[in-house]
């Protein structure tokens, strides 16, 4: 190992990281339980209530002249109780809607002077005329959809979750209203985008030298399985293909990139990690799932078909490199029960500096990644609030071919996490997830917090 991959795996392994980050604030408002955590210190109301109803979509309807600053620290509070720390003294008044998001008016006389709107300008990406449905066990679904003038595109039978198309998005909107208010469903929720990974990039001289790992015959027990949802994986050589099992198409398609994919990088960094972790022999294996298929983007939808894939197909742990800023429902449940089943998953928190959580990664359970750029140092590109986890390199060199590229972001950083956590497993049998994870965020800590 030469000095650069010395300095780069000293980064993966160091068990210290000392360092003070700038103080910062997020609130975290958990969709499917309205429970919420919050770490604020010193924030203004405006800001305040932006985050709010940028998380759980409430118009917000403020006093002119109404001032607070606001600091309180709490985890897993109901919805009301965290209004009352956040807002302290000032008198707010909650009044949900049956069709339209709830309202909540701000104020320091009387509700009737909250006139001002609170705007966010952000505005949640779904596929317009689709929905995603979960319903009670017995429920006729069919006949669920011909009343909602709706057809049935996407079955997970498994757990009683559907995907119904619509003419229009104005009748999309409709049935959504609708079935908010059905007793036989459970969730009902958008079909929401995923941002395109990022690509890596190609460099003309490498700073490390192509990864050598040893496959060792994985036991019929204790096998580890990653589940990498994610776009396509490519031929790794003969050597690393040996820990590639056969791919898992969900989306239509296949990607016209001349160069390597964002899955493809996503497999070498967690293979690396692998390496890393349990000197260079291991029998963990990759089990892709391809959600992106030959589209830029994908859904909450396809991402949750990935995920019952690569379970169903033996994986017990999921590494989601990918994000979105809407929190679903429906994939809330999927990660739910595959987390009640034993399932360990990783998420990445995302590429945009700001400390409003990304989806999956922010759904209770999953271990969510942020990137370093140096030891004690987070990323400058990197997202951060109260609930992440940890936090890893945010650099992987990797080989394609003969040919050397790079990616940077906190994809690298969750791949770089679930190796580590793969490959401690398979070299270490007595020990437990819960184990591994907490031994984890000991050794990766998010500097600040």
């Amino acid at each position: 190992m030469n000095a650069v991959r010395a300095i780069i795996f000293c980064l993966l392994f160091a068990f210290c990281f000392h360092a003070n980050a700038a103080q910062t604030n997020s609130i975290v408002w958990h969709k499917t339980t309205g429970r919420v955590d919050a770490d604020v210190r010193g924030e203004t109301l405006w800001p305040l209530l932006e985050q709010i109803a940028a998380q759980v979509g409430w118009k917000i309807y403020v006093e002119p002249g109404t001032e607070r600053v606001a600091s309180a620290k709490f985890k897993n509070l109901p919805s009301g109780d965290a209004l009352r720390m956040l807002l302290g003294d000032l008198n707010f008044a909650l009044v949900p809607q049956t069709n339209t998001p709830a309202l909540l008016y701000v104020f320091t006389t009387k509700i009737q002077n909250a006139t001002r709107l609170v705007r966010t300008g952000k505005h949640a990406k779904h596929v317009p005329n689709e929905l995603l449905l979960r319903v009670k066990p017995g429920t006729d679904i069919d006949a669920l959809a011909k009343m909602l003038g709706a057809k049935i595109t996407g079955r997970m039978d498994k757990y009683g979750i559907y995907r119904l198309q619509f003419a229009g998005a104005d009748a999309t909107d409709s049935a959504l209203s609708q079935l908010q208010n059905d007793s036989d469903v459970l969730d009902a929720d958008y079909n929401y985008y995923f941002d395109p990974p990022t690509s890596p990039q190609m460099i003309s001289s490498a700073p490390i030298g192509p990864l050598s790992l040893q496959l060792n015959p994985p036991q019929n027990s204790g096998k580890v399985i990653v589940g990498l949802v994610d776009t396509a994986v490519q031929s790794l050589g003969d050597q690393l293909n040996q820990f590639l099992l056969k791919q898992i198409s969900i989306a239509d398609g296949t990607s016209d990139s001349d160069g390597i994919t964002h899955g493809t990088a996503m497999a070498y960094t967690l293979l690396e990690a692998i390496a890393q972790a349990s000197g260079g022999k291991s029998s963990v294996q990759i089990l892709p799932a391809d959600v992106y298929g030959g589209n830029a983007a994908t859904t909450s939808w396809d991402v949750a078909l990935g995920i019952q894939a690569v379970v169903n197909g033996g994986a017990n742990v999921v590494n989601l490199s990918l994000g979105s800023a809407s929190d679903s429902s429906i994939l809330d449940s999927v990660i739910q029960q595959g987390i009640s089943d034993g399932i360990t998953f990783f998420a990445s928190a995302g590429n945009t500096p700001v400390n409003t959580p990304t989806f999956p990664a922010a759904i209770p359970g999953v271990n969510d990644v942020t990137a370093l750029s140096l030891p004690g140092q987070i990323a400058s590109y990197a997202n951060f609030w109260a609930g992440v986890d940890m936090a890893l390199p945010g650099t992987s060199i990797v080989y394609f071919g003969s040919q050397a590229y790079v990616v940077q972001g906190t994809s690298p950083a969750a791949a770089y996490a679930t190796g580590v956590f793969a490959g401690t497993m398979n070299s270490n049998f007595g020990s437990t997830a819960p184990q591994i994870i907490s031994a984890m965020q000991q050794k990766f800590p998010v500097p600040g917090k």
